[in-house]
C-alpha cells in the first residue's frame, strides 16, 4: 500500500531531477504543451508502491505488468497518470472536461507508423523551405554569406507620441545579451541602433558605432516612456489604438561556415535586406485568401483581459504577417493530407508549434533562446518580443536543431515521444553518474507504434465532466489524478490560443464543435466567469462522489494539490473527500514544479505538492493524527528532512504548503464522525475553516517555518480500522 512503501526521500529525488528538464526524462510529454504537469516518476511510484510489494527503490527500475487494473483519472489534463497506468499495462479511463485535454491525452498515448509520419513532416518541411526559405536568410557581417539562417528576430514595442507624432521605442532596457552563453555584453545604443559588446554590464563604456554612452536601463518603466524628440510622457498601454506596432531591431543568425573560427553567438542589427524581405511579407500576405487563420474574437477572461488591455481583439492580432503566412501555409498542407492518423500528428505539430510562432514570445537574455507564450502560464505582454525561424535550423553536422521554435524542433521532439512509448527508460543517478535504464518489456498505447497487434490494454478517453460519467460500482481498482488547483492555472483562456487554429483545420466530431474550449464546469477559480470556492468545491464533490461509487472497497483515491496564496483554497479539498466518504490516510509530499520556472523563481512559491491518499476503508497509522501545534510542527518538520534527504531545497513556502496539507489531513479526520454532505457548500467550508482554527492551524504553520524538533513524533503507532460504512 502507499502508506506503507512510498518511500518519501527515494521519490523526491527522481521527481526533483525529473522536473528540472522534464522532456529528457519523460519525453512523451513533448507531444504538446500542457500546463504544470506533474512528475512522471511520482505516478509511476504512486502505482508500484500501491500494487507491488518489497523495495521500492528496486521495483522502480523493473519492468511490470498490471494487466487487469483499471485506473481511472477524472482530470487527466496532460494526461501523465494515464500515460503511467497504461505504460504499466493497466487499463486506464480518463475524463476533462476541455477538448484540447481530451486531444492532447489522446494524440501521446495512440500509436502511429513513425516511418510513414517521418515521410510526411518531411515533405512539409521541404515545402515550407521552397515557399519561404529566403525569409528567414540574412548576411553574415564575417564572411558575407548571404544564405546564414535567422534564428531569432527581435522586436520592440512602439508607440506614437500623441505630441509629435514620433515613433517612441519602448526599451525597458538595452542589454540584448548577458556574458553567461556569449563571451560578452550585448547592447543596443540607444542612438544609432547598432550592437556593442563589452565586459562589463554596468559600465559598457561608449557605442562601437556612433560613441555615445551605452545604457543598460530602457526609458519605459511603469506605463510610460519620454519622448526623444519632444520630451513628451507616452503612456502605454492604449487599447483604443489596437495591437501594438513593433520594430525590429535586432538578429540573431546562425552561419555554419564561420562557427569553427567564431566564438559565442552571432548578432547583427537588421539591414536593409532584412526589413524589405519583412516588408515583403507583409505585401503578399495581403494577397493571400485565409483559409485557416482564425477570425475568432478574444472573449473577455481572467489572462484574456490582460491582451485586450493592450488592444488585442482577435487571435490574429498576435502574430506578424511573416508568421500569419507561414502558418497559413502549413495548414493547407496538413488539410490536404489523406492518412487522418497522420493528419492529426501534424495538427498537433502545428498547435503546438503556435506557443513559438506569436508576437507575445520574449527573448531570455541570459539562456539566449526564444520563451514561449506560456512560459508564465498566462499571456505575458512584454516590450520586447521574439520571432523564432518558422522553419527551424536543423544542423547536418550534428544531427541536431539549432535554436528552438521552428517546425524541425517540435518534429524532432514529437519523433522523440513516440520513440520513447515503444522504448521508455529511466534515468538512475549514482555517485555523479547518470545511466539511461531501459525498461524491457514496458511501452506506451493500446500497441506498439507502428504494430498492427491486436488492442492488448483498455484505453478510454472521453471528453466530459467525471462526475457525470457512467461508471459500475466496484469497477476501478484506483484513481489516481491532478485536478486544478483553485485558480492557478486558467486552462480554457489558454488553450483557446490553439484551439482556434485546430478547429479550422478539421472539425472533427467530438472535439472542434464548440467555438470555444470554456465551460462552465471547468473548475478553476474565474473572476469573470463568476466562478469561485463554492463552484469549485461543489465539482470536486461531485467527481468525488462518482469516483467513490466506481472504487472497489478500500482502493485508493490520491491525488496532488497546492496553492501558494489562498488558504482558503484547500477547504474545498477536505469538503469534497468527506463527501465521497473518504477518510485521508496520508498525506505525503513530492516536488512539483521546477524552481527555476519563471513563474516560481525568486519567489516564496512552493515547488512541493502533498499528495492526498483517500480511502474509505483501511487502516492507518496512530502518529500522525496530531492534534496540537507542536505535533503538527513535527510531523512537517519530519517530511521536510526526508525531503531534504532526497535533496529538494525547501523554502517557506514549501513549509506552508506541507502544513496545510496535514491540517487539511487531520480536519478530514476529526470531521468524519459527523459530517453531513447534505449541508449547503459555505456551511461545508466554515466546518473546515472552524477546525483548522481549532486545531490553532496558523499557529502550526508558524512553528513549522521555524522548524520544531522532530521529537515530537514520538508517539504510539498502533493502527486502527477507519471504515466509514455506515
Amino acid at each position: 500500500m502507499i502508506e506503507k512503501n512510498f518511500d518519501i526521500s527515494f521519490v523526491a529525488d527522481l521527481a526533483l531531477r525529473e522536473k528540472q528538464i522534464q522532456q529528457n526524462y519523460r519525453p512523451v510529454i513533448a507531444v504538446h504543451k500542457w500546463f504544470a504537469r506533474r512528475p512522471g516518476t511520482l505516478f509511476r511510484s504512486l502505482l508500484l508502491s500501491e500494487f507491488c510489494e518489497g523495495s521500492q527503490r528496486e521495483a522502480f527500475y523493473q519492468s511490470h505488468n498490471l494487466a487487469g487494473m483499471r485506473i481511472a483519472d477524472p482530470f487527466m489534463g496532460g494526461g501523465t497518470p494515464l500515460l503511467e497506468a497504461n505504460r504499466l499495462g493497466c487499463n486506464v479511463l480518463g475524463y476533462d472536461i476541455n477538448p484540447m485535454a481530451h486531444w492532447i491525452v489522446r494524440e501521446e498515448i495512440e500509436n502511429i507508423d513513425l516511418l510513414e509520419y517521418r515521410k510526411a513532416s518531411e515533405e512539409v518541411s521541404a515545402e515550407l523551405e521552397t515557399k519561404f526559405g529566403y525569409l528567414y536568410r540574412t548576411q553574415c557581417l564575417l564572411c558575407g554569406s548571404t544564405t546564414a539562417p535567422v534564428k531569432y528576430f527581435l522586436w520592440v514595442k512602439i508607440h506614437a507620441c500623441a505630441k509629435c507624432g514620433h515613433d517612441v521605442d519602448l526599451f525597458p532596457g538595452y542589454l540584448l545579451a548577458e556574458d553567461r552563453r556569449h563571451p560578452k555584453n550585448v547592447f543596443v545604443c540607444a542612438t544609432c541602433g547598432e550592437l556593442s559588446e563589452c565586459n562589463d554590464r554596468h559600465a559598457p563604456g561608449p557605442c562601437k558605432s556612433c560613441g555615445e554612452t551605452l545604457s543598460l536601463a530602457g526609458p519605459a518603466k511603469r506605463g510610460s516612456c519620454r519622448c526623444p524628440n519632444c520630451a513628451n510622457r507616452v503612456t502605454y498601454p492604449n487599447s483604443e489604438l489596437g495591437p501594438p506596432r513593433h520594430r525590429m531591431f535586432a538578429i540573431e543568425y546562425c552561419c555554419f561556415k564561420c562557427r569553427s573560427k567564431h566564438q559565442g553567438r552571432f548578432f547583427k542589427k537588421p539591414d536593409e535586406n532584412d526589413l524589405a524581405k519583412f516588408a515583403e511579407a507583409e505585401a503578399a500576405k495581403g494577397r493571400y485568401a485565409a483559409r485557416f487563420v482564425p477570425t475568432d474574437a478574444i472573449p473577455n477572461g481572467d489572462e484574456t483581459d490582460r491582451l485586450h488591455r493592450w488592444g488585442y481583439r482577435y487571435y490574429s492580432e498576435m502574430f506578424n504577417s511573416r508568421q500569419l503566412m507561414g502558418l497559413e501555409f502549413i495548414c493547407g498542407l496538413i488539410a490536404n493530407q489523406h492518412s487522418e492518423r497522420i493528419r492529426r500528428a501534424l495538427a498537433t505539430n502545428l498547435s503546438d508549434l503556435l506557443r513559438y510562432q506569436n508576437m507575445l514570445c520574449r527573448y531570455d537574455t541570459m539562456a539566449l533562446k526564444s520563451l514561449d507564450i506560456f512560459s508564465v502560464h498566462g499571456f505575458p505582454v512584454g516590450l520586447v518580443e521574439c520571432e523564432s525561424n518558422l522553419l527551424g535550423i536543423f544542423d547536418q553536422a550534428k544531427g541536431t536543431n539549432v535554436g528552438s521554435g521552428g517546425w524541425s524542433n517540435i518534429v524532432e521532439k514529437y519523433v522523440r515521444a513516440k520513440a520513447y512509448c515503444d522504448h521508455p527508460f529511466e534515468i538512475r543517478h549514482f555517485r555523479g553518474a547518470k545511466t539511461k535504464i531501459p525498461i524491457l518489456g514496458e511501452w506506451i498505447g493500446s500497441s506498439k507504434n507502428g504494430t498492427s497487434a491486436a488492442k492488448l490494454r483498455e484505453i478510454d478517453l472521453r471528453c466530459g465532466d467525471a462526475a457525470a460519467g457512467d461508471l459500475p460500482p466496484g469497477s476501478l481498482d484506483a484513481v489516481f489524478t491532478d485536478p486544478p488547483y483553485f485558480g492557478n492555472v486558467q486552462y480554457a483562456e489558454l488553450m483557446d490560443f490553439c484551439y482556434v487554429w485546430l478547429r479550422r483545420i478539421k472539425n472533427e466530431h467530438g472535439f472542434f464543435g464548440e467555438v470555444s474550449t470554456r465551460n462552465s464546469g471547468e473548475l478553476t477559480g474565474n473572476i469573470n466567469m463568476n466562478r469561485g470556492l463554492e463552484h469549485f468545491a461543489e465539482g470536486l464533490s461531485a467527481v468525488f462522489q462518482r469516483m467513490a461509487i466506481a472504487l472497489k472497497t478500500g482502493a485508493p483515491l490520491a491525488f496532488t494539490y497546492h496553492h501558494n496564496k489562498k488558504i482558503d483554497a484547500y477547504y474545498p479539498i477536505a469538503a469534497a473527500i468527506l463527501d465521497g466518504g473518504f477518510i485521508c490516510s496520508a498525506s505525503l509530499p513530492c516536488p512539483g514544479e521546477m524552481g527555476a520556472s519563471i513563474h516560481i523563481s525568486g519567489t516564496e512559491s512552493s515547488i512541493v505538492d502533498t499528495v492526498f491518499v483517500c480511502r474509505s476503508k483501511g487502516f492507518t497509522q496512530r502518529h500522525p493524527l496530531a492534534d496540537d501545534p507542536d505535533s503538527v510542527s513535527a510531523l512537517v518538520n519530519d517530511d521536510v528532512k526526508r525531503l531534504r534527504e532526497g535533496g529538494v531545497p525547501v523554502g517557506m513556502g514549501d513549509i506552508k504548503c506541507l502544513t496545510l496539507g496535514h491540517l487539511i489531513r487531520l480536519a478530514i479526520w476529526h470531521l468524519h464522525w459527523n459530517w453531513d454532505k447534505t449541508v449547503p457548500t459555505e456551511a461545508k467550508l466554515s466546518a473546515v475553516e472552524k477546525e483548522i482554527e481549532k486545531m490553532d492551524g496558523q499557529a502550526a504553520i508558524e512553528m513549522a517555518i521555524l522548524g520544531v524538533p522532530t521529537a515530537g513524533l514520538a508517539v504510539a503507532s498502533a493502527t486502527f480500522d477507519f471504515s466509514l460504512e455506515k
